[in-house]
């Protein structure tokens, strides 16, 4: 009995799908024992050149056909964005119909509500390649890990970023330097705010706050950071007290509740995820039974991202043919979600100052009427001036940033060039 696809989107990963269900039907035969058909792909344009032939009768310019057409057993949305795929993913699920998607975004802001009506309607909702594209982590987290306590997930989840913080390392390029290489080579948008603002790792950072604690995270609620206002000094910096550079996101468990959060941290060179290069994406697993995890691996990109979403088409159609779940079903619930202000951090800044008697000892007493106690400063004088790099204790992010200002306000202080936290030290 063949399974009939209808996919919304082909552009870089709904190509690449469509390729390989085409292609691969009969080697994914042979290898599961079903037979997947697609039977309809929803475009934009049906006009536009495609790097990749579909046949004109597979072509339709309306998503809702996916819906209402009876020979459609499951939709695949790759069209990314909140609408129409919401409407569509929506309209499937109360229509029965199993949904696969690599939509973070509309994970992210809807998951309350798009697994509401998967449960009310007895069919999967499944989204493996939403986070770390070809990287299985979804899977872990709901399945093998679903009976650990996780009390932290950090990771690398956005490649262009990761990217371009690699490039400025290693060949001491400039932020714009990095960036325009970064779009010529296709992992950096035309327009890259959605990356660099840290807006996607963001909606990632919410969903995998959900996963790994049973509590959904508004995007909204995310504390979010990008990198472009990272320089060549900052990187710099970073190796000479020996940490790596990264745009994080972190989601854990603190006393007062869940929290997600998105922004650069210096973390040891020694540290797994400093070693992790490029575009590729990693994301690293604290739990109070199994210890630490590293999942690696393409994050982006058609092929790597559309192996993840096969995956999770493959689960859906054994559970149509065989009547009983096949994947777990998942379930946000509410809970307190905790505030970054009493989240304990430790930070590294850079202060441009006067060199003169007095200074560091003014500068010392701000920290300490914030009551953050300074664990290294490290000075390079030049003339009146002088450039000193402070890492300090962990101590509450409100009290932190209550330094940040009392340095800023501080006359012997020119500048704070940098004020980037500090992960994965527990020294």
């Amino acid at each position: 009995m063949s399974v009939g696809i209808g996919i919304a989107g082909a552009g870089t990963v709904g190509g690449a799908l469509l390729r390989r269900l085409v292609t691969d039907r009969a080697v994914v035969t042979a290898r599961t024992g079903l037979d997947l058909e697609v039977r309809l792909v929803a475009v934009r344009d049906a006009d536009k050149a495609r790097p990749h032939q579909i046949p004109s009768r597979l072509i339709t310019t309306d998503v809702m056909d996916l819906v209402t057409d009876d020979s459609i057993d499951l939709v695949v949305e790759v069209m990314g964005g909140l609408e129409p795929a919401g409407t569509l993913v929506l309209a499937a699920l109360q229509a029965g119909k199993p949904v696969v998607t690599a939509n973070k975004e509309l994970i992210a802001a809807r998951a309350p509500q798009l697994f509401a009506a998967a449960a009310a309607s007895g069919v999967p909702l499944l989204f493996e390649a939403a986070v770390g594209g070809g990287i299985p982590i979804i899977r872990p987290l709901t399945e093998t890990l679903a009976g650990e306590q996780v009390s932290r997930v950090m990771g690398i989840v956005n490649g262009t970023t990761n990217f371009i913080l690699s490039a400025m390392t290693e060949q001491g390029w400039s932020y714009g330097d990095a960036l325009a290489e970064a779009q010529r080579l296709g992992y950096a948008e035309p327009d890259p705010s959605a990356d660099v603002s840290g807006a996607d790792a963001a909606a990632k950072a919410a969903i995998l706050a959900g996963l790994a604690f049973g509590v959904w995270v508004d995007p909204a609620r995310v504390y979010r950071e990008g990198i472009d206002r990272l320089g060549v000094a900052d990187l710099a910096a970073a190796k000479r007290l020996g940490y790596v550079l990264k745009l994080l996101a972190v989601a854990e468990r603190t006393p007062s509740g869940v929290l997600a959060r998105v922004h650069p941290a210096m973390i040891p060179a020694d540290h797994p995820l400093a070693a992790i290069r490029g575009a590729t994406n990693a994301i690293f697993i604290s739990g109070h039974a199994v210890g630490d995890l590293l999942f690696a691996g393409p994050g982006a990109g058609g092929d790597p991202t559309a192996t993840a979403v096969l995956g999770d088409v493959i689960d859906a159609a054994r559970e149509l043919l065989s009547g009983s779940s096949v994947a777990p079903r998942i379930a946000f619930g509410l809970g307190e979600i905790a505030s970054f202000d009493e989240v304990p951090t430790r930070w590294c800044l850079r202060l441009e100052v006067q060199d003169s008697p007095g200074v560091l000892a003014r500068i010392a007493a701000v920290f300490g009427d914030a009551g953050v106690s300074l664990r290294s400063v490290w000075q390079d004088g030049r003339g009146d001036r002088a450039t000193l790099i402070v890492v300090t204790h962990l101590a509450p992010e409100g009290s932190q940033r209550r330094a940040l200002a009392g340095l800023e306000a501080l006359d012997v202080v020119a500048e704070v060039a940098a004020a980037i936290r500090v992960e994965g030290d527990d020294s």
